[in-house]
C-alpha cells in the first residue's frame, strides 16, 4: 500500500511540474502564457493612431496576439483621465505598460516604480524627466524617441520653397515634445538670421485663431510633433492652403492630413521597434537596463502632392 501512495504521489508531482511548465512555454522556445499590456495613449489622431496600430501589427506578425492581450486606453488629452487609467492599469497588476506621447509616459511613470513602462513618440525622454540619461534607465522607464534633427526639414524646405524668408510656430507650450523641437527650429533660424513669429494654443479650439493670426505675416509654417495641433492638421491646412502658405511638419501623418511635406518620423517603425522592445523585456526577460532609449535615425521625405498643387509648389522629384 505505501509503495503505491509513493507511485501515486510522484505521478502527481510529475503531472504539477508539466502543468506548470505548459504556463510559461510549449518546449519549441514560444512561450504559452498570457501577459496583459496596458495600452494608454494620449489623445486619438492619425500620429499616434498610426503608432498604436503598427505595435499592434508587430505584435501579431511575431506571433503574439494570443499571448499578449492589449489593454487600450484612450486619454482624451487629459491629465486626471489619463492618471485613473494608469492607476487601474496597477491596481490590475498589468504586466508592462505602452504610452504613447510625453504625457502619458508621465502618467503611467508617476504611478508605478515597479511594472515596466515602454513609451513610444516621446521627442524628449529627458527633458520629460522619464530618464536621465538615454543611454542607461535606471529606473523601470525605456522607451522608442520620435525626437527629430530640425535641420532635416528646413533643408528640405529651403529645396522646395527657395523664396520662404520667415516661418511661423504654432505649437503648446504645454507639451514638452512640442517647446524641444521648437527651440532646435529658433536655435536653427536664428544661426541663419531668418525671422520667425510664434502663435501658441491650449486646447485643440485655439488652434484654428492661432494659425489665422499669423497668416500674412509668415510666409510658411513650421509645426512640431505637437499632440494638440495634430489633431487640429485639417483645419490648419485648410488655412494655409487658401492662402498659398507651404506647412512643413514634423510627422509623416501631418503630411498626410494636408501638410506639405517633412524629413521626418515614419510612425509605423516607431511603432514597430516599440513592440519589438516590449518583447525583449515582457517575454525574453531582459532589462529596463538593458534597452537604451532607441532614438530614430532614418527620416523619410514625404510630400502632399494634392497640398503642393493646391499652392503651386513642384513635388515632382519626390514623387517620380
Amino acid at each position: 500500500m505505501k509503495k503505491l501512495l509513493s507511485l501515486l504521489t510522484a505521478f502527481t508531482l510529475l503531472f504539477a511540474f508539466a502543468a506548470c511548465g505548459n504556463e510559461n512555454g510549449n518546449g519549441n522556445g514560444t512561450p504559452s502564457a498570457s501577459y496583459t499590456v496596458g495600452l494608454l495613449q494620449l489623445v486619438e489622431h492619425p500620429s499616434l493612431d498610426e503608432i498604436r496600430g503598427a505595435i499592434i501589427d508587430e505584435l501579431a506578425a511575431q506571433g503574439y496576439a494570443d499571448t499578449i492581450h492589449i489593454d487600450y486606453a484612450n486619454g482624451q488629452n487629459d491629465g486626471s483621465t489619463m492618471n485613473t487609467i494608469v492607476q487601474k492599469f496597477v491596481a490590475d497588476g498589468d504586466d508592462a505598460i505602452i504610452t504613447i506621447a510625453t504625457s502619458a509616459a508621465q502618467s503611467a511613470a508617476s504611478a508605478t516604480s515597479e511594472i515596466p513602462i515602454i513609451f513610444s513618440a516621446v521627442t524628449d525622454p529627458v527633458a520629460a524627466e522619464l530618464v536621465s540619461d538615454l543611454e542607461h534607465p535606471d529606473g523601470n522607464v525605456t522607451g522608442v524617441s520620435d525626437y527629430i534633427d530640425v535641420s532635416a526639414i528646413f533643408t528640405l524646405a529651403e529645396e522646395l520653397t527657395p523664396d520662404v524668408k520667415s516661418y511661423g510656430f504654432v505649437y503648446n507650450m504645454g507639451e514638452v515634445n512640442s517647446v524641444s523641437v521648437i527651440n532646435q527650429a529658433k536655435a536653427y533660424l536664428t544661426a541663419k538670421n531668418i525671422p520667425f513669429e510664434e502663435a501658441y494654443v491650449t486646447n485643440i479650439g485655439e488652434v484654428t485663431t492661432a494659425v489665422q493670426s499669423l497668416v500674412g505675416k509668415v510666409d510658411a509654417f513650421f509645426l512640431p510633433i505637437d499632440n494638440t495641433v495634430a489633431s487640429a492638421m485639417s483645419n490648419v491646412a485648410e488655412i494655409a492652403n487658401e492662402n498659398k502658405i507651404p506647412v512643413y511638419v514634423a510627422a509623416d501623418s501631418m503630411v498626410y492630413d494636408g501638410g506639405l511635406a517633412t524629413a521626418g518620423i515614419n510612425y509605423k517603425q516607431l511603432g514597430k521597434q516599440t513592440a519589438d522592445m516590449l518583447i525583449r523585456i515582457l517575454i525574453e526577460g531582459e532589462a529596463i537596463a538593458d534597452n537604451p532609449v532607441e532614438v530614430m535615425t532614418e527620416y523619410s521625405v514625404i510630400v502632399n502632392p494634392e497640398t503642393a498643387a493646391t499652392i503651386g509648389v513642384d513635388v515632382s522629384k519626390y514623387t517620380e
